[in-house]
């Protein structure tokens, strides 16, 4: 079982930078596959990136590959998004996600075990 923590959201204006944390528990955390999903109001959850749990590989969407970077600490236990040149239509609920099979694909493919809370991002014009 693995806990997840997200936190760094919060009000930017549109071209502003913020950092998203996600705090995992548990001691397999480096062989985890994590990602970054979001949901804005009336929309479905949609993704948004993932990485490996080596840190080697990583998967964007469309909407954010270039400005977006998916990063993670095994020593911390702990997954990052750095969301560069923010627009409104970023704005949303952010999840961390967490998954024990180490193919990144298959796992953005099939779907992630586990979730967190989620942590609000408003992005103003």
């Amino acid at each position: 079982q693995v806990q997840l923590v997200e936190s760094g959201g919060g009000l930017v204006q549109a071209g502003d930078s913020l950092r998203l944390s996600c705090a995992a528990s548990g001691r397999t955390f480096s062989t985890y596959t994590m990602g970054w999903f979001r949901q804005a109001p009336g929309k479905e959850r949609e993704f948004v990136a993932a990485i490996s749990w080596s840190g080697s590989s990583t998967y964007y969407a469309d909407s954010v590959n270039g400005r977006f970077t998916v990063s993670r600490d095994n020593a911390k236990n702990t997954e990052y998004l750095q969301m560069n040149r923010l627009k409104p239509e970023d704005t949303a609920v952010y999840y961390c996600a967490a998954d024990s099979r180490l193919d990144p694909v298959a796992v953005v493919t099939t779907g992630f075990a586990y979730w967190g809370q989620g942590t609000q991002v408003t992005v103003s014009s």
